[in-house]
């Protein structure tokens, strides 16, 4: 495995100019995995013991950090991130804060899962950022308060141990735990700031949920659907196509750049089970002039070998902008993975697979969900 680059020390003043400039990162291997703690699958930052320059909420922003020189209160310098005041000691004699001080927030991920990596980014936090950070995680039923949460009886498993991190700088760690989580506490030691947390990994669905559901999308992100592989991420990351609901503006799509040649551009997935499918759904909201032109949709069935061969279940179909596209299959079809090929490039906002979990898929959940759990 590749080392995960690590920053330490604080960043220079900001000195004028593209303020990015100077910002440490590194390409971390598990961020081809989604973000648990996606705003659009329902995640937040229900509690924090202090937020008193920054809110918390910040940490889960869509988007990077931004900074204004110019932007201050009342309460002094405004950062877009989560901030909290200066600890001191408990007296004249020692008024530096303990090994032990910290401050912490805690997340509620939006679909929970096996956590592949975490990166806890400090941008613009030059020499007001966290000394070290520590991230712990739980599993909890329903929907607890922070204050069950915080409980005695609630157990707690270390994600990341207390490392020292870089101000201005996108620190990333790697998870190697095989559980499922619901929770995340972030602890920064002393005190600090941190701009944004991204939380990777994959989706594991409560599978007494799902079969409630009966007949439910079963390649969303939410339901434990994940993108394999792509042909193009140039402008849009493909994860977008199975995000909750429809898209908002054209970069909440994928979109693949001008193709040049005669070949097609595509979009693999691998399916939240072994499912039987009934209808699909190919969205083109607000691809206006940038849509693709032609669509088609294959599946494979993993249960038969990896060599499965694709089968075409929707012919290649010409598509409209801006446009939710629905068609309802004359038979159910099986599949543990799916692919959309668009043509000839250009792009689409969400797909949508609707179909039931196999009673060997349906099984497969359940073990899964038993053993991560």
């Amino acid at each position: 495995m590749t080392a995960i680059p690590t920053f330490t020390g604080a960043a220079p003043p900001y000195s004028g100019g593209d303020p990015y400039a100077d910002y440490r990162t590194a390409d971390f291997p598990f961020t081809r995995y989604a973000d648990l703690a996606d705003r659009r699958l329902g995640a937040g930052v229900i509690a924090a013991n202090d937020e008193f320059f920054a809110q918390r909420e910040n940490l889960l922003t869509p988007g990077r950090a931004e900074f204004d020189p110019e932007h201050f209160g009342h309460k002094g310098k405004i950062m877009d991130g989560w901030e909290t005041r200066r600890r001191r000691g408990a007296s004249a004699g020692h008024p530096w804060p303990t090994a032990e001080d910290h401050d912490w927030a805690l997340v509620r991920l939006g679909a929970p899962g096996v956590v592949r990596g975490i990166v806890v980014d400090t941008a613009h936090f030059r020499g007001n950022h966290p000394q070290a950070v520590s991230v712990e995680g739980t599993s909890a039923a329903g929907s607890p308060s922070p204050e069950e949460l915080l409980g005695d009886d609630v157990k707690w498993t270390t994600l990341v141990p207390r490392t020292p991190v870089g101000g201005h700088a996108a620190n990333g760690f790697a998870v190697c735990l095989e559980q499922r989580f619901t929770h995340l506490r972030v602890n920064q030691h002393p005190d600090g700031g941190i701009a944004r947390l991204r939380v990777h990994g994959e989706v594991v669905p409560d599978p007494g949920w799902l079969a409630a559901l009966g007949t439910f999308d079963v390649v969303a992100l939410e339901n434990g659907g994940r993108v394999e592989d792509a042909s193009d991420l140039f402008y849009s990351p493909a994860t977008n196509t199975i995000q909750p609901g429809r898209s908002r503006k054209m970069d909440d799509g994928w979109e693949t750049r001008r193709r040049r040649d005669q070949g097609n551009d595509w979009i693999r997935y691998r399916l939240a089970a072994q499912s039987q499918i009934r209808a699909i759904e190919i969205d083109t909201a607000y691809l206006l002039g940038n849509s693709a032109g032609w669509a088609s949709v294959s599946v494979r069935d993993g249960a038969d070998g990896a060599d499965a061969d694709w089968h075409e279940i929707l012919p290649r179909t010409r598509l409209q902008p801006d446009t939710n596209h629905r068609f309802v299959l004359p038979d159910p079809v099986v599949g543990t993975h799916a692919r959309v090929d668009i043509y000839p490039d250009g792009g689409i906002s969400r797909l949508r697979l609707f179909g039931t979990p196999t009673a060997a898929g349906a099984a497969a959940l359940t073990t899964t969900h038993r053993a991560l759990s």
